[in-house]
């Protein structure tokens, strides 16, 4: 009986083998309880749905959203859905396909698997140091991503990247670099006077303004030459500053500060006298004192002093001989013609008793109360005749010396040596 049902193949059989004792019925098994127990009873298992490729939607129709299933049916290419249909499957461009490139309907009525269309995406890109970029399409394919710095940086490297197909960015990331030197202007170039009676002056300025056209950091500024207040001589002179950012770029300026002397006409010294000046004796302020010679008087201004409109105040003096009026009947009289003339008159006399003679002696006394710079001695006979001239302060004795000998022959010396007669 079992070879048979197997034959036909329409029919399931399941066997029981009553029991010798009364069965139990479940209710729903299937099974139904006999008296006879050792009967055998069989139960049909439902169909299977009949398989029938001409039936045109055996399958429901897929539809892949941004996609495309190209289905091969063996009914034809009009049966998109039919029973052994196989469709490939495939996704528009910029989507990927997640699941199974190729399904089959099944005689399950259901298609051998699943699939859907993913849109692609890129990472987002990370931002750069001191520089920003903005892009078409966010991280979706084909979106192009521009970068840009900020002000005072340059761009090194890709300056666009496009969302590949691959999920992935092209080019290289590009880095920003500051390039730019700093921003830095000088103060104005500058012209001073120098101060009266000096040949420099003090020259005053502000540093000068520096700024980073990147960060703002300005990491050293150095300069090259005097220091502001510095006392300046005549001339130009270069101040240069130069300023460094934290990229090492660096940045230069300079001014010129002029000195300027205000200068009179070069003084000539009289005609027998000289000059002594104060300073460079040409520059505002200076003092020039004219001198005469000795035997020599001074009349008119006894100084100038160069001005700022760089002329001489007054008017330059003379030297004329001096005049000396022997005929006098006192010494008082003689020496009141020497007063504040910075002069002495030297009167020789033998007689070491005669009142002439004593006063010189007190005179000489305080020659040593005279400086150099000041000293000027004429030595003047009775006549008024300029006998000697001395620049520097003598002793007594080379001055009586010279009076002693100065009218003697050349015979009467060389006596006088040798016999050593020298009047007391």
């Amino acid at each position: 009986m079992a070879s048979q049902l197997t034959q036909r193949g329409a029919l399931s059989l399941l066997f029981f083998l009553t029991p010798a004792v009364t069965p139990t019925w479940y209710a729903g098994s299937g099974y139904y309880p006999d008296e006879s127990y050792n009967e055998v009873y069989a139960e049909e298992v439902p169909r299977a749905p009949a398989l029938d490729y001409r039936v045109p939607r055996w399958c429901y129709t897929l539809n892949i959203q941004d996609g495309e299933a190209t289905c091969y049916s063996p009914r034809g290419g009009n049966y998109h859905s039919s029973l052994g249909t196989r469709c490939e499957l495939s996704c528009d461009r910029g989507f990927r396909l997640i699941g199974r490139r190729s399904v089959q309907c099944l005689p399950s009525r259901r298609w051998s698997g699943t699939a859907y269309c993913r849109q692609m995406r890129c990472h987002a890109l990370p931002f750069i140091t001191s520089g920003t970029y903005t892009c078409t399409n966010g991280v979706l394919l084909d979106s192009r991503c521009d970068y840009s710095c900020s002000s005072g940086y340059h761009l090194e490297g890709d300056r666009s990247r496009i969302c590949m197909e691959d999920g992935r960015w092209s080019g290289g990331e590009p880095v920003c670099v500051d390039i730019d030197p700093p921003k830095i202007r000088c103060p104005h170039s500058r012209e001073k006077m120098a101060e009266p009676e000096k040949l420099t002056a003090r020259v005053y300025w502000d540093p000068p303004l520096v700024k980073d056209s990147a960060d703002g950091t300005i990491t050293r500024v150095t300069l090259r030459g005097p220091e502001p207040g510095s006392h300046f001589p005549e001339g130009e002179h270069v101040i240069r500053y130069t300023a460094y950012d934290r990229a090492y770029n660096r940045a230069s300026c300079k001014f010129i500060v002029k000195v300027q002397v205000r200068r009179c006409p070069t003084l000539k010294p009289p005609q027998h006298g000289y000059l002594t000046c104060t300073s460079a004796g040409d520059n505002y302020g200076a003092t020039c004192e004219y001198h005469c010679d000795g035997g020599y008087d001074r009349q008119g201004t006894p100084s100038r002093v160069c001005q700022s409109s760089r002329q001489w105040s007054g008017s330059p003096p003379i030297c004329t001989p001096m005049k000396i009026n022997v005929n006098v009947n006192s010494a008082a009289g003689l020496l009141d013609q020497f007063y504040e003339k910075q002069r002495l008159l030297i009167i020789s006399a033998p007689d070491p008793s005669n009142r002439y003679y004593k006063m010189q002696i007190s005179m000489l006394q305080q020659f040593q109360r005279l400086t150099r710079s000041y000293f000027n001695m004429v030595l003047i006979d009775k006549q008024g005749i300029d006998r000697d001239r001395y620049m520097e302060p003598v002793t007594p004795e080379e001055i009586f010396t010279f009076i002693d000998d100065y009218l003697l022959s050349n015979q009467e010396l060389t006596q006088r040596r040798e016999q050593r007669d020298i009047c007391e």
